[in-house]
């Protein structure tokens, strides 16, 4: 937990608005990209790092204070984007995650825009279920068994999901001439 981030929670256990902003502020930025990995839109991603950050005040005396905040966090906006993905059937696209090299020649860089899109419309055909424990380890950064807490899943099932989803990944990019990024 980072530093003052429990006198933030204990303080917003309280009612104090100002310390929840300030967690909000801390965290906008990962709950949103979390969102946008999952649900592929970003006007959906803003509606569901909105409806997290609401459910997580409103469970806010749910959480033990003993584990990390931002893990809880992400459990919610993955939950919150699943069950907006069920309700609404979106099954978008992965439209985020872009970890390629930068560079200023415009040669490369129309090389890596194309490898992007390339990897893009791969992750499409991704399902839900093996695209949502990628957005978490990649984007957000989380160990399986954060990941398992966080999708209510078994570590051997995340760890299952995560191996299949890299090497149809991998699969895919190959049989598209993209290599050495699954």
């Amino acid at each position: 937990m980072g530093e003052g981030e429990l006198e933030l929670i204990q303080r917003a256990l309280h009612g104090d608005m100002n310390a929840w902003g300030e967690i909000v502020r801390r965290y906008k930025d990962a709950v949103f990209g979390i969102a946008l990995g999952i649900l592929g839109n970003p006007a959906d991603a803003e509606d569901a790092a909105h409806d997290a950050f609401i459910r997580a005040y409103e469970g806010l005396h749910t959480f033990h204070l003993e584990k990390r905040f931002s893990t809880w966090l992400f459990a919610i906006t993955a939950n919150v984007c699943k069950n907006k993905l069920r309700r609404e059937r979106l099954f978008t696209p992965l439209r985020y995650i872009s970890r390629l090299t930068k560079g200023s020649d415009p040669a490369q860089q129309l090389v890596r825009d194309e490898r992007t899109r390339i990897i893009r419309e791969s992750l499409d055909q991704l399902k839900p279920a093996y695209r949502m424990p990628l957005v978490l380890r990649y984007y957000a950064d989380l160990d399986y068994k954060e990941i398992a807490e966080a999708l209510g899943l078994p570590e051997g099932t995340v760890k299952i999901r995560l191996h299949r989803a890299k090497a149809q990944l991998k699969r895919m990019l190959e049989e598209k001439g993209v290599t050495g990024y699954a």
